[in-house]
């Protein structure tokens, strides 16, 4: 027998026609709550509210809670209950079916139990600002419920049933799984089997392993092997680059081609909308993209070739999403329903709207993130949670809008010109920096109503203009920044800013912006990890664990586990300078000596060499005087704003057979996920500490950090600033035959709890 939700067996059976994604701004999950707890009180004794249900109809189970059943002696009804945001004529047809279908199979169900002849069924749709009801009321035979009941699940159970022999025969092919290469390296072992435990007793595991090591085989291999064993239903293979993504899915195949025999597990890869889209220029909808026209009367065939090709790598998808005309990016979107393993990027899982997390909670799925590069994970997370509104991208809307957005974008530059005023009136008389910064105790209100009055214009006009990009824009930045002033905590920042016209006594056009910044992920990713059975963060620098513990929300069970490296201190010369100060007001001072460091290095030992950076400003200072010192070295220096064409262009010519110096932002693209092994790069110069800037913002994250967890400056500052300066310094050995120079140059690395900081294997020496 197979046990089923009732909204789980309507989206895979119930589905027809078009995808309608017509802009309609959804109630956030409070509203929504509010909203049918609103419906629910308006209607009489002896209404139940969140009514079980429960039945079995083709050896199926199906089950679920009807938002409400009201039977009083004859009358009696089963209600379903939608909220939104809007005009009710914008819901579309198909999503009118899919909550029809949602309410025939609760009425199909309590007549079945209850042995009756007939049931009426109401449908009411709420709008959430206004609370006003649309409902329809219809009445079914019991017959007709139960046929219609029927029939969607034999479609199920024919489908059920093929994915039950699937797992019963990826279960077996996995506990035969061997390891791909005939030996582990140093270290890869340990680690292997560190996932494997962390898997078995559910626990997440922080694992620090050095770069080389082969992490990405050995963590896949003991999270596949472990899938049988531990009942796990996913695993997914998360990045924070796509570089990452892709050496995940070589891994996987490395893992497969192991085998003489295939298994049979199916492997998804995730894109953005932006990389997957083959009409941009159109909108979701079956009315405007000819993809999403009958994408659901169509999405069982590509379904079905999708799990028989099995590994669907983005061009794969690319090939039977075309064969059926379908969109690609949605079929992937499907396919994270039947997937075995998923590999995607970070916010597929993390972010607060991600399609794995609320597929984790909809189906209760016992899943398995692997996280690569989990270093990176504070930072995006806090861009997850982070927003910005714009005043001169609101006047550019406002320059070129159609006559019905006219109005609320006015009323929207009314409010920010009353949410401005009472500064304003303070910076009358101030003196000095002509650029303003204030942080806000909470999210001005009258501002956000501005925004829904905008967003519901908005949403009228993309109903008979779905490709106005420029104002769909403006429509998800409006949302974007809602949803996130909704959950404005002590976790965030609200941040406004302008500038003051050069006349004085008056805000400069388009210079306000209002942010939202996030400073502690941990409220928003806690539930990510306790609703996974197990987490698996690895990266070369995860160092001080309860640094990433904290910041991420990681439970108090969590492990951590320091790989030992493969590598010894005597493939480097480590050179730790503390004669030299990079501090702003020493930058000046430091340029020749640095320099000329930098140039007794290169003509002792000819070859490869990269020096990193804190900025731009002093990436350039530094160049500019060391080409000047040695005019005859070969120089290549990174540049704002680089094309992906213009950074591997970068990485040969600094990697090539040619001896030269290459000079790189720290904490930039060039400082982590490139491999310049051999003699491809010789020695690497860190000239900074790494730390980010002293401004009023970090300083307000510093405070906030240090009330919630006593360590304001090195969570703030000092860890962040040396994961930098390790990941860079790491470019140098990436093998156990790779030699080279690392010199460190700052005072301030001389600090005895700073040196204890950087990699074991290391050792020190100073200069």
């Amino acid at each position: 027998m197979k046990h089923i939700s009732v909204r789980s067996l309507c989206e895979f059976a119930a589905r027809t026609g078009s995808l309608e994604f017509r802009y309609t701004p959804a109630p956030s999950a409070e509203e929504g709550v509010i909203g049918h707890m609103t419906v629910q009180q308006r209607r009489p004794d002896p209404y139940v509210a969140e009514y079980a249900l429960k039945g079995l109809c083709e050896n199926v189970e199906v089950s679920g809670r009807v938002d409400g059943y009201y039977a009083h002696q004859q009358d009696c009804f089963l209600e379903e209950i939608k909220t939104h945001r809007g005009h009710v004529d914008r819901i579309g047809p198909g999503r009118r079916a899919l909550h029809w279908a949602q309410l025939k199979v609760y009425g199909a169900l309590l007549c079945h139990r209850d042995t009756r002849d007939a049931i009426t069924l109401r449908l009411t749709y709420f709008e959430v600002r206004d609370e006003t009801e649309t409902t329809d009321d219809r009445t079914f035979s019991a017959d007709t419920l139960w046929d219609y009941l029927s029939a969607l699940c034999k479609r199920y159970l024919l489908w059920a049933e093929k994915e039950a022999q699937h797992r019963q025969q990826r279960d077996l092919a996995l506990t035969t799984l061997e390891f791909p290469h005939d030996n582990y390296r140093t270290g890869q072992r340990d680690l292997s089997e560190t996932v494997y435990k962390a898997a078995k007793s559910q626990r997440p595991l922080l694992l620090q392993a050095p770069t080389g090591i082969g992490k990405t085989v050995g963590v896949l291999f003991p999270a596949m092997r472990a899938m049988p064993d531990a009942n796990l239903d996913r695993l997914f293979f998360l990045t924070c680059r796509n570089t990452g993504r892709k050496l995940g899915l070589e891994g996987l195949r490395v893992i497969l081609a192991k085998r003489s025999t295939s298994i049979p597990i199916r492997i998804l890869e995730l894109s953005s909308r932006e990389a997957a889209c083959d009409h941009p220029d159109k909108a979701c909808h079956g009315d405007s993209c000819p993809l999403a026209k009958g994408f659901f009367d169509r999405l069982d065939g590509a379904r079905q070739e999708a799990v028989e090709m099995g590994f669907l790598d983005h061009q794969t998808l690319r090939e039977i999403a075309g064969r059926h005309a379908i969109c690609r990016y949605f079929l992937a979107q499907e396919m994270a329903r039947w997937s075995d393993i998923v590999v995607g990027d970070v916010n597929h899982y993390y972010d607060h709207f991600a399609l794995l997390y609320s597929l984790t909670l909809q189906n209760e799925w016992r899943v398995m993130p692997l996280v690569d590069e989990a270093h990176n994970l504070i930072d995006r997370a806090r861009g997850m949670y982070s927003i910005a509104l714009s005043e001169a991208e609101m006047l550019y809307t406002m320059s070129k809008a159609p006559a019905p957005l006219l109005k609320p974008l006015s009323d929207l530059e009314s409010a920010w010109s009353d949410m401005i005023k009472p500064f304003l009136e303070a910076d009358i008389s101030a003196d000095g920096e002509q650029k303003r910064r204030y942080f806000l105790p909470s999210v001005p209100e009258d501002l956000n109503n501005a925004l829904y009055s905008l967003i519901a214009a908005i949403t009228d006009y993309l109903s008979d203009h779905p490709t106005a990009a420029d104002v769909q824009h403006v429509l998800f930045t409006a949302l974007g920044f809602l949803r996130l002033a909704e959950k404005f905590g002590e976790h965030s920042l609200c941040t406004l800013e302008y500038s003051l016209a050069s006349s004085g006594g008056r805000v400069k056009a388009g210079s306000a912006n209002l942010s939202i910044d996030n400073l502690i992920p941990a409220d928003h990713l806690k539930d990510r990890f306790t609703d996974a059975c197990s987490t698996v963060l690895f990266s070369a620098t995860l160092s001080p664990p309860g640094y990433h513990c904290d910041l991420l929300g990681m439970p108090e069970n969590t492990v951590f586990k320091d790989i030992d490296s493969p590598f010894h201190k005597d493939q480097i010369d480590l050179r730790i300078i503390t004669n030299i100060s990079t501090r702003q007001s020493q930058r000046q001072n430091s340029l020749s000596p640095i320099s000329e460091r930098i140039g007794k290095q290169f003509h002792t030992a000819p070859g490869n060499y990269l020096v990193y950076l804190s900025s731009f400003e002093y990436l350039n200072a530094i160049h500019d005087c060391f080409t000047k010192q040695h005019a005859h070295i070969i120089t290549f220096r990174q540049r704002p704003g680089m094309t992906p064409d213009a950074r591997e262009q970068f990485i040969v010519d600094v990697s090539d057979n040619t001896p030269s110096v290459g000079f790189a932002v720290l904490g930039g693209v060039f400082s982590e996920g490139i491999d310049l092994p051999g003699d491809k790069l010789i020695g690497v110069f860190v000239a900074t500490l790494g730390l980010p800037p002293h401004d009023d913002l970090h300083e307000v994250l510093r405070e906030r950090l240090q009330q919630r967890y006593g360590d304001g400056y090195g969570y703030t500052y000092l860890y962040p600033g040396l994961q930098k300066v390790i990941q860079a310094a790491g470019r140098l050995i990436r093998t156990p035959q790779d030699r080279g120079v690392i010199e460190l140059i700052d005072d301030r690395y001389r600090k005895p709890a700073l040196k204890q900081l950087l990699p074991k294997w290391w050792g020190q020496s100073d200069d």
